[in-house]
């Protein structure tokens, strides 16, 4: 008889949490902020959020697969964290997406992205609780 499976804890949980509850409340806020201009922004404005949904949509289905344990959850995480940055890098660095951020500090907003994703992936990486989860 296999052993029990542990559930899913400490930071990984945080991570399954940002992934399934923060990203999405943090998009729809955003989303609603914005769906109003698509008409005088047009089609750059729907595309980029069109990949948003697509990538919170990747988001929630990683934080899914690493609750159930899945080891594809691992890599899912990962794709959806680099293309978390890479969309947030190219929204704050193009006129495309509207904001009302000061103007200079799209590179601030840049570096706090990559920083978020990049300890995130460090994470993913190099913790023995996620090298488990994907062994399994």
């Amino acid at each position: 008889m296999p052993a029990p499976r542990r559930p899913i804890g400490g930071w990984l949980l945080v991570l399954c949490l940002l992934l399934l509850v923060w990203q999405p409340i943090s998009f729809a806020l955003v989303a609603s902020s914005v769906l109003d201009r698509i008409p005088m922004r047009g089609v750059p404005l729907a595309l980029i959020l069109l990949t948003r949904v697509a990538t919170t949509g990747f988001g929630v289905a990683a934080g899914l697969a690493l609750l159930a344990r899945r080891p594809a959850g691992v890599t899912l995480a990962k794709i959806s964290l680099i293309a978390t940055a890479a969309l947030d890098v190219f929204v704050y660095s193009t006129p495309f997406f509207p904001s009302n951020r000061p103007p200079g500090d799209a590179p601030i907003y840049i570096a706090g992205s990559l920083v978020y994703c990049g300890v995130w992936l460090a994470y993913l990486v190099r913790s023995k609780r996620v090298r488990e989860l994907e062994r399994e």
